[in-house]
């Protein structure tokens, strides 16, 4: 998947897989997967999530990345707030307090980059990505965050009815990408409610990934 599939997706406003509501299995989860007050928690593919605003509120530090810049910028000035912006390596950062954002490749994320990682919060990233590139960017990941513990939502559907993204992931492929002995039994799986694009039958659930 090219970057300009999702640079014109925010150019022509399809940005359906963005919520306005804070999602509700971060709500109940964020306390078993030790989103908590200090911590400093990574949202890939953040998007101008209002999640990261409630992580916030809770005395998290939050860093995102963000492939596109209108994003990032719509975040700060729905947030009404003015960040610092700066080049770090191959990413834009863009930083206030407690938050920071860094604009380009999650590919391209280095521990260096990041410093210590306490949590991750995937919502929608890695079902935003193809197969094949679930697979490198997990690899990233256990690079970038190695001592981080995950909270990870998904979705899983008869792929056949909806190209995606958002991609059907199963169980099975969670524990190929992450094994085993790090990923727990699913902590809640429901009916979407509405349907995947309104249409497609679908279930959201929630996993913890340990460090």
């Amino acid at each position: 998947m090219q970057h300009a599939f999702w640079h014109d997706k925010w150019e022509r406003g399809e940005i359906g897989f963005h919520q306005k509501d804070i999602n509700a299995f971060l709500v109940r989860f964020a306390e078993t997967a030790g989103l908590t007050d200090g911590k400093r928690v990574l949202v890939p593919l953040c998007g101008k999530s209002q999640d990261m605003t409630w992580l916030l509120q809770r005395g998290c530090e939050v860093i995102g990345v963000e492939l596109n810049e209108s994003a990032v910028q719509q975040y700060f000035a729905e947030l009404g707030i003015t960040p610092t912006v700066s080049d770090v390596d191959d990413f834009t950062c863009y930083q206030a307090p407690d938050i920071t954002l860094y604009c380009g490749d999650i590919l391209s994320i280095t521990p260096k980059l990041l410093g210590d990682i306490d949590g991750v919060y995937d919502r929608a990233a890695l079902v935003a990505l193809p197969e094949d590139m679930r697979r490198a960017y997990v690899k990233t990941l256990k690079a970038a965050a190695p001592k981080a513990q995950h909270l990870l939502i998904t979705f899983e559907y008869d792929q056949a009815l909806h190209s995606g993204p958002p991609f059907s992931v199963t169980e099975a492929e969670l524990i190929e990408l992450y094994g085993s002995e790090r990923l727990q039994p699913g902590l809640a799986s429901e009916p979407l409610e509405g349907g995947l694009k309104g249409k497609v039958p679908a279930v959201e659930s929630a996993w913890l990934v340990n460090k």
